[in-house]
């Protein structure tokens, strides 16, 4: 089965933080994964007030959902996150990127009042395919 592309076409900015397009082919498996967001096993919120620490949470949680899909940050095709406005992004940014491991699928970034958890400042949804 062909893999996954994901594409910076000319003409767009251009980051190694992220795509712009993801071309899935036909017969991959779509794994969508709803809002993660700081919150542990127990739904206790872990980080208080520390974006950061929060997004190391909402990472891993990212990890476990892909995990029992059987995919992993590598067949991620679309991410969109979430952080409550006036969060530091550039506090979360190194440890999302960290956690991606490389991994550059597009990406919507959203400034919201807030989220559903009280507390929580960021949150991220998102979608793999796997091909294989």
């Amino acid at each position: 089965m062909a893999q996954t592309s994901l594409l910076r076409p000319e003409g767009l900015v251009q980051s190694p933080a992220f795509t712009h397009v993801a071309v899935v082919p036909p017969g991959a498996t779509t794994v969508y994964i709803g809002g993660q967001n700081a919150v542990d096993g127990d739904g206790t919120l872990v980080g208080g007030d520390d974006v950061a620490a929060q997004t190391q949470q909402v990472m891993k949680n990212l990890h476990v959902a892909l995990a029992a899909a059987g995919a992993s940050v590598q067949d991620l095709v679309m991410m969109t996150v979430l952080f409550v406005d006036g969060v530091d992004l550039a506090a979360a940014y190194p440890v999302a990127a960290a956690e991606l491991a490389g991994a550059a699928p597009p990406v919507v970034g959203v400034r919201v009042a807030g989220l559903a958890v009280p507390g929580a400042l960021v949150e991220v949804s998102a979608v793999a395919a796997l091909t294989s």
